[in-house]
Parts: C-alpha cells; structure tokens; sequence
C-alpha cells in the first residue's frame, strides 16, 4: 500500500475508531449515493451514509452518478464501514484521493443530506450553501427529495 493511502487510511480511520475500514479499487457507480469496491478479487457493494442522491429516472440522477464517478471510478477509496442496509450494502462514508465523497456529493448539490440517518450535522452547512448557490439539483426551482420521488413512483 502506497504511503500516501495508508496515511489516507490511518486520518481517515481516527475520525471514527468504532468503525471497520474497507480499502479497495472502485469499480463501479450505480449512482450518486451508492458504488462497488473491488477487495482481493471480491465485489463489495458500498452505499455512502448520511446523504440521499437523486434517483437515476429523476432529475440530476444521471448528473448525480456522473459526479460520484467523477471523484472515485478507477479510484482506490477508503470507507468507514458502519454497518450494513437491509440489501446487504457497506453503508459507510467513502473517501477518494483524499476527498470525502459523502459531504462532496452535498457541496456540489449532487445529493441531500439524508435527515432520517445524518449523524454529522456539518452536512447541513454544505447543503445550504449548494442551495444558496443554486448548484446542481438546486438550480431547479423546486427539487425532489429522492425519498419522496421513491414514495411517488412506487410500483
């Protein structure tokens, strides 16, 4: 592992002792909230917490995937594992040459803070600026929160 990463590995793992780290290659983006890491020859799907990107039949989801692959596709990543959802995921936060990709997705208004599951508040100062700043999804006058497009499109 180069110098750089472990280094990478070892701040990032003080920010939350309690958590497991996963350090692989991501080798895919679903979408602007959720990617694959490839561990020693195994696929790990990765959902990143605390934030809530646009699905990708609604508006800025194509934009959202763009934006998280922009930051980590090909990437080796580092992610604070907290656990798992009920499909299974690593729900954790991700990190990308150096760049927390959770809090990066809110700044560039490519996802929402997730309210239901936010445990770092300083998420929110990023989102409000994004929206002030009419930035990604919060150019359109009246943006959808991915929960209720969910709940308005159910089959």
């Amino acid at each position: 592992m180069p110098a750089r990463l472990l280094l990478l590995v070892l701040a990032f793992a003080a920010q939350t002792a309690w958590a497991e780290t996963l350090v692989g290659r991501v080798v895919r983006v679903a979408d602007g909230d959720t990617l694959t890491l490839l561990i020693d020859r195994k696929q790990i799907k990765v959902r990143l917490t605390e934030i809530d990107a646009p699905e990708s039949k609604q508006a800025f989801g194509q934009r959202s995937r763009q934006s998280l692959g922009d930051m980590c596709a090909g990437q080796d990543a580092v992610v604070q594992a907290a656990g798992r959802d009920k499909y299974g995921r690593v729900l954790g936060r991700v990190a990308c040459r150096g760049v927390d990709a959770n809090a990066e997705q809110v700044r560039r208004g490519m996802a929402w803070v997730f309210d239901r599951y936010v445990t770092d508040r300083s998420l929110y100062a990023l989102q409000n600026e994004a929206r002030a700043a009419q930035v990604g999804l919060w150019a359109d006058k009246s943006p959808t929160a991915p929960w209720t497009w969910r709940a308005q499109h159910k089959h």
